[in-house]
């Protein structure tokens, strides 16, 4: 008789010699188990995982993270966002699992926390931010709930900093992509950049979202539902594309892409392209800056894009526009023109 383990997760990976190799873990994130199931070794380790996971040491952090991980907050998170959660919550329970939750209220904690953010940002200073805003949220989640008894961890900063107006893609950018790209990738660049969509959300996008004439979608990280004009580039390249799978985007063997097996063919094209330094998702800060420059109020990109009027200002203010030598040019054409409108003559 075969007992079923709750919340096992299974790996499978083809290894360099061509052979297939499936490695099991206790659940997703969770620590790595010996054997295979059914193997004497394999159920006892995993029964011992799942006794360290569910008991929660009245008094401690590890209790806390145990309990947010099972709220409604971190499962109605996207897989892909709670599967980034898991990770670096793995990284907080290593060094505070037994972290006394009564210490939250002392000043001293929130400088140890710093310190420790400051650690981690040794090796990569992004990844110590992002570690350091989950501890931040579920703190916040607790204290919310009544659950601990401060919140050390409010507006610390950041200790990455990104200038992001060096990762938008340049009309020279756009013309090497295409050129060299395969039309299926070319299709994912055009549909990215006229959309100013994320790629997962665009990767999920099938036919039935698009009338001819509109793109309708749901955002799955926001929620935010979205319906976005398609301009005339977009549109054509939409008719000339065989619909050979339920998405739009499509794999050369005609089916949805994984998002591995698509950053792995974007990955690609865009060395082929010579195109470095530049991802899928800054298409979409290159979308809501071209709109900009074209003229479109923060609230019609909104519209476009699904990001909130106070995201798209920040984003506009803070990392694109400072340095955008054509809105400048904009700028001073139209002040030209108000000008030669109002000039009185002599």
């Amino acid at each position: 008789m075969r007992v079923r383990l709750k919340g096992l997760n299974r790996v499978s990976k083809r290894l360099a010699d061509g052979s297939k190799a499936t490695y099991y873990y206790a659940w997703k994130g969770g620590p790595s188990l010996p054997g295979k199931p059914g193997d004497p070794e394999f159920v006892e380790a995993y029964n011992a995982a799942l006794a360290a996971k569910v008991k929660s040491p009245v008094g401690t952090l590890q209790s806390v993270l145990n309990l947010y991980q099972e709220s409604p907050k971190f499962l109605d998170l996207a897989p892909r966002t709670r599967r980034d959660y898991v990770r670096h919550v793995g990284k907080i329970e290593s060094e505070y699992s037994d972290f006394p939750i009564a210490a939250l209220s002392d000043r001293a904690t929130r400088g140890e926390f710093l310190s420790w953010r400051d650690k981690l940002a040794k090796k990569s200073r992004r990844q110590a931010d992002y570690t350091y805003s989950v501890l931040a949220l579920i703190i916040a989640w607790a204290y919310d709930r009544g659950l601990v008894p401060g919140n050390p961890c409010e507006r610390p900063g950041k200790v990455y900093r990104s200038e992001r107006i060096d990762n938008i893609w340049s009309a020279d950018d756009e013309t090497n992509f295409l050129a060299t790209a395969p039309t299926h990738i070319g299709l994912a660049f055009t549909l990215a950049l006229w959309t100013g969509q994320r790629q997962g959300d665009l990767l999920r996008l099938p036919w039935s979202a698009f009338d001819g004439q509109a793109i309708r979608l749901r955002q799955r990280k926001t929620g935010a539902r979205v319906v976005i004009p398609v301009g005339a580039p977009l549109k054509a390249a939409l008719e000339a594309t065989p619909k050979t799978a339920v998405t739009i985007l499509a794999t050369t063997r005609k089916t949805a892409w994984t998002e591995s097996g698509f950053r792995a063919s974007w990955r690609k094209a865009c060395q082929k392209a010579g195109v470095d330094g530049l991802t899928f998702h800054d298409l979409r800060g290159t979308a809501v800056t071209r709109l900009a420059v074209a003229g479109c109020s923060t609230a019609e990109i909104a519209a476009i894009t699904g990001h909130k009027l106070s995201h798209v200002a920040a984003i506009l203010d803070a990392h694109y526009l400072s340095r955008d030598s054509a809105l400048g040019v904009s700028a001073i054409q139209k002040l030209e023109a108000h000008e030669n409108r109002t000039k009185i003559p002599n």
